[in-house]
């Protein structure tokens, strides 16, 4: 069902309406998918001998407003992959995000980790686009599915990512999502501790989700907490917690030094 009150995720979704019937996502015929083999965010995870982290670069946010003014995409980029991140994740919503399809591109150009496009991914053109202009794996918000925003349900949406290559961050918010995102053959589950209906975040969200599950529930799959993380303490707390990875967007993005910023991410676990 369709949120009856307008919250920001309902207002997410119209936008992405709108982009998609404005032809953003629309790939030229001609265009010619990046050729590279593709890099697995999953094995990128589940290698990682520090903490996983996936750097996300955004230029502004619906919450925080503008959060870096020199978009030099060429030395973000290169300061998180030399930092350690083990993926960059890179926000391609134009409207609320200030994100470009063309960052994706430029990215997956200069540097050799998997990329995620983040995006309110309401149909299958905004898959092919994510193929196209690079990315790796895409993030499917579980929300979405289930207010009926979607062009289709969301094992069709993983199976039609799949085909084309490209793994699935199934994103959850709640218990109920995540027990649902279990059943799905999504490659990544990621918790964002930052409710998309009223944009307020709680780190405890990825505690109070991951406690309800045992390992044997969970299975192999990397559990990635989303939103919210600040500090080396962020992310101790959250592998506590049962995460597996740690996607970190505004407090990177907002950094006067990215580099070292992610670097102290990275080898939080050797302050434990």
């Amino acid at each position: 069902m369709k949120g009856s009150m307008g919250d920001f995720l309902d207002l997410l979704a119209e936008a992405a309406k709108k982009n998609i019937e404005n032809g953003y996502y629309k790939v030229s015929p001609t265009a010619n998918p990046t050729q590279r083999s593709r890099r697995s965010l999953k094995e990128a995870i589940l290698g990682c001998r520090k903490a996983a982290i996936i750097s996300e670069i955004k230029f502004s946010s619906p919450s925080s407003g503008p959060l870096r003014v020199n978009k030099d995409v060429e030395g973000i980029s290169r300061d998180m992959v030399e930092a350690g991140a083990i993926g960059i994740s890179i926000l391609t919503e134009p409207r609320y995000f200030s994100g470009s399809l063309e960052t994706l591109t430029r990215v997956r150009s200069l540097v050799d980790v998997p990329l995620l496009m983040k995006d309110i991914v309401l149909s299958s053109c905004q898959l092919d686009a994510a193929y196209s202009f690079g990315a790796d794996a895409v993030l499917l918000i579980m929300g979405l599915f289930r207010r009926g925003y979607c062009g289709m349900d969301v094992n069709d949406m993983i199976n039609y990512s799949h085909r084309l290559g490209l793994e699935v961050l199934l994103e959850v918010h709640d218990a109920e999502e995540f027990r649902l995102a279990l059943l799905t053959d999504a490659d990544i589950i990621g918790i964002n501790n930052r409710d998309l209906r009223t944009l307020k975040v709680d780190i405890n969200t990825t505690k109070n989700i991951l406690e309800r599950f045992s390992k044997t529930e969970i299975g192999g799959r990397p559990i990635v907490s989303e939103s919210g993380i600040r500090s080396p303490d962020d992310v101790r707390f959250l592998r506590r917690c049962g995460a597996d990875a740690f996607l970190v967007g505004t407090a990177v993005m907002s950094a006067g030094d990215i580099r070292r910023f992610v670097a102290g991410l990275v080898n939080a676990y050797e302050e434990s």
